[in-house]
C-alpha cells in the first residue's frame, strides 16, 4: 500500500532528478491578501513569481503545500471531499516548455519507478481553442508520442486556468485522469463526465497569457510560466484502488478512534464521522499556524468557529464525548509535525483554543434552547389569538426562524426539527434551505474577491503600502523591543493591516508617537534598496523576518537606511519619500497577545 509520505518521497526524488529544487510550505493564512481567506492551491504563495518576480531558489521548484478549501464544505462527508487537503506542486517559471512537461508528467504517472499506473488506465484532455486562443495542438501531439491514446479536446470550460475573478495570469491547461474501469455511460463519455468513469489526478497549467486589469483582454504574457498541481490525497486513494479518501491514512486513524470511543458506529451513520475527522484536522492547522488565528465572529476566525461547531454537532449525532477531541489533535499532531513543524510547537496552545471553543459553543446550545423555547411561545399566543378570531394557523416554525436559531446561536438545524416535532409541530424545511442558500453565497461572494493588492499586485499603491509596513514595524521594535515581531499582515490598494505581539492596548501617545517615527522616516527620504542573501547570511546581517521559511535558501533582503532590514518578498517602494505620510485609522485586539494596527498614506 502506498502512504502519503511515500508519495511526497517519489514526487521529490522524481523532480530533483530532473533539475527541479524543492522549497518548504508556505503557511495556510495568506500573507498580505486580501482576497482570500486562506491558501487554496499550491501556486497561492507563488503568484508573486508567477507575474515576474525573481524566486530565490531559481526558476524550477517543486513542494507540498497545506491548503484549506470552503467552497465545497457542505459536500465533506461523501467519498471525495476535504477542506484541508496538500498539493503535490511544480513550477517552470519564466519558460513554457509544454512538451517537456507532458513528458515528465507520463513518465511520473507511468513507470515503474514511480507510480507504475498502465498508459491505458489513463486519459488526458487539452484546449480545443477559441477567439482568444489556439487549440493546444502541442500538447495533443506530445501526449500522442507518449503513448497515451485517450487524449479529448474540450472548451474553456474545461481546460483554462485564471486567477479568482479573472485578473492575472492564465492560459490552457491540460488534464490527467484516471480511468476507473467502469463501462462508458453513453458513446460521449469522456472526462469531463461525471458519471465517475473518470477522476482527475493532475493538472499541468501552461500560463502563457495575462489580464492586467477587469475588463481587458488577454494578452500574451511576457515570462510565462508553467504551474503544475497534482491531489495528494485523491491520488493516494487512485493508486490504493480505494473508494473513498476516508479509508485509508491517516483519516481513516482518526475514524477508527473514533468509532472505538462513540456509541452510534461508523458502519451505522459515516457522515458525521468523516466531518469530525475532516474538520478537526482543518482547525488544527489554522490554530497551529504560526499567524495565531483564533476562533471569531469574521474571517479567518469566522470559518474556524463554524469547522469546531460542525464537529461538536456532529460528535452529538453519534453520542461522542467531545473531551476526545484533544486525543484527535494529537494523533493528527503525531503524523503531520514533521512536515509542518509549527503544528507540533502550538500543540498546546491549538488544543486550549479548541476547548474554550468547545465549552463557549455547548453555553450557546444553551442559549438556542432558550431562543427555541420563545419562538414557540410566540406560535402558541398567535394560535390562541388567531383561534378566537376563528382562524386557523398552521402549526410550523418558519424557515427564517429556524435560519436564525441556526445562524445567530449556532442551534443545529436537526435539533430544531427533532425539538419542534416533541412538541407537535413542523418546520418549514423548504424557508430553510432558502435562507440558508443565501447566506451561502453572501459568504461566497464575500471571501472569493479577485488577486487585487497584495502579493498579486505590484501597483504603485501597494508597494507604497508595503514600505510603509516595514516603517511601522521598525517603529514598533525601537519603542516595545526586538522581541516584538510580525504575526501577520494584510495588504491592500487603499490601506495596510499589521499585526504583531504586544501585550497592551496602545496608548493615544504611543500612537502619536508610531506616527512621528514613520513620517520622520518618510521626510528623510531615505533609498529603499534590496539584495539577495543566502538566508544565514541574512540573518546574520541582522534581517529581521519571520516568515523566512517560505522563500527558500536565497532571500530578498529590503533595507531602508539605517531604520529597517526585513526579509521580504516585495514590491517596495524606491524611496520612502514616495510615501508623501503616514496616518494609524485603528488600533485593536487580533487575539490573546496579538495588537492590530490599521494605516493608510494619504
Amino acid at each position: 500500500m502506498t502512504t502519503e509520505k511515500q508519495l511526497k518521497e517519489l514526487w521529490f526524488k522524481f523532480f530533483k532528478e530532473h533539475g527541479f529544487k524543492q522549497i518548504d510550505s508556505s503557511s495556510i493564512i495568506p500573507e498580505n491578501d486580501a482576497t482570500v481567506l486562506f491558501t487554496t492551491a499550491g501556486m497561492h504563495p507563488l503568484v508573486p513569481y508567477l507575474i515576474g518576480e525573481k524566486h530565490p531558489a531559481g526558476n524550477r521548484i517543486c513542494d507540498y503545500q497545506r491548503c484549506i478549501r470552503t467552497t465545497d464544505i457542505d459536500n465533506v462527508g461523501d467519498n471525495s471531499h476535504l477542506t484541508f487537503f496538500e498539493m503535490l506542486g511544480n513550477w517552470y517559471l519564466g519558460a513554457c516548455p509544454k512538451d517537456e512537461m507532458i513528458r515528465l508528467s507520463c513518465e511520473f504517472l507511468t513507470s515503474e519507478k514511480y507510480l507504475g499506473i498502465p498508459k491505458n488506465r489513463l486519459a488526458v484532455t487539452v484546449f480545443e481553442g477559441d477567439e482568444v486562443a489556439p487549440r493546444d495542438e502541442l500538447s495533443y501531439k506530445t501526449w500522442k508520442e507518449c503513448g497515451i491514446e485517450e487524449v479529448f479536446y474540450k472548451g474553456k470550460e474545461d481546460n483554462w486556468w485564471a486567477l479568482g475573478g479573472g485578473v492575472g495570469p492564465c492560459g490552457p491547461d491540460t488534464e490527467m485522469f484516471y480511468d476507473t474501469g467502469k463501462p462508458k455511460c453513453s458513446k460521449d463519455c469522456s472526462p469531463s463526465c461525471d458519471c465517475g468513469k473518470y477522476i482527475e489526478i493532475w493538472n499541468d497549467v501552461f500560463m502563457q497569457y495575462v489580464v492586467e486589469k477587469e475588463g481587458e483582454k488577454v494578452r500574451l504574457l511576457s515570462k510565462p510560466n508553467i504551474d503544475t498541481g497534482m491531489g495528494l490525497e485523491r491520488t493516494v486513494m487512485i493508486l490504493n484502488g480505494e473508494k473513498s479518501i476516508y479509508d485509508f491514512g491517516i483519516l481513516h486513524k482518526v475514524i477508527e478512534f473514533i468509532d472505538s470511543k462513540a456509541k452510534v458506529k461508523y458502519a451505522e451513520n459515516m457522515r458525521p464521522y468523516r466531518i469530525i475527522a475532516d474538520h478537526l484536522r482543518s482547525s488544527m492547522f489554522i490554530l497551529g499556524d504560526e499567524k495565531g488565528v483564533v476562533p471569531s465572529n469574521v474571517g479567518q476566525g469566522y470559518v474556524l468557529r463554524r469547522f469546531i461547531r460542525r464537529a461538536v454537532n456532529c460528535a452529538r449525532t453519534i453520542s461522542l464525548d467531545v473531551k476526545y477531541f484533544m486525543d484527535i489533535i494529537d494523533i493528527y499532531t503525531a503524523h503531520h509535525g514533521e512536515d509542518y513543524p509549527d503544528i507540533k510547537k502550538n500543540n498546546q496552545f491549538v488544543k486550549d483554543e479548541l476547548s474554550k471553543e468547545v465549552e463557549k459553543f455547548s453555553k450557546a446550545i444553551e442559549e438556542g434552547h432558550k431562543e427555541f423555547e420563545k419562538v414557540i411561545s410566540g406560535i402558541e399566543r398567535h394560535k390562541e389569538f388567531a383561534k378566537a378570531s376563528g382562524q386557523e394557523v398552521a402549526s410550523e416554525l418558519s424557515g427564517k426562524a429556524c435560519f436564525r436559531l441556526y445562524d445567530t446561536f449556532g442551534f443545529p438545524f436537526e435539533l430544531t426539527k427533532e425539538l419542534a416535532a416533541e412538541r407537535g409541530y413542523t418546520v418549514d424545511e423548504e424557508g430553510f434551505n432558502k435562507a440558508f442558500a443565501e447566506h451561502q453565497e453572501k459568504s461566497r461572494t464575500a471571501s472569493a474577491g479577485t488577486f487585487k493588492g497584495g502579493l498579486a499586485d505590484t501597483s504603485n499603491e501597494s508597494a507604497r503600502l508595503h514600505t510603509a509596513t516595514h516603517l511601522l514595524m521598525a517603529g514598533l521594535r525601537k519603542m516595545f523591543g526586538p522581541q516584538v515581531m510580525q504575526k501577520g499582515s494584510n495588504i491592500t490598494p487603499e490601506r495596510l493591516r499589521l499585526d504583531f505581539n504586544v501585550d497592551h492596548k496602545l496608548t493615544e501617545e504611543e500612537i502619536k508617537k508610531l506616527e512621528e517615527f514613520v513620517n520622520d522616516a518618510i521626510s528623510q527620504a531615505v533609498p529603499v534598496t534590496f539584495e539577495e542573501l543566502p538566508i544565514e547570511e541574512a540573518k546574520k546581517s541582522g534581517a529581521v523576518g519571520v516568515f523566512e521559511s517560505k522563500y527558500g535558501e536565497k532571500v530578498k533582503v529590503y533595507t531602508i537606511g539605517s531604520i529597517s532590514k526585513e526579509i521580504c518578498g516585495g514590491p517596495h517602494a524606491k524611496n520612502t519619500a514616495d510615501l508623501h505620510h503616514f496616518k494609524i485609522l485603528k488600533e485593536e485586539s487580533s487575539s490573546a497577545g496579538i495588537r492590530r494596527i490599521k494605516a493608510i498614506l494619504d
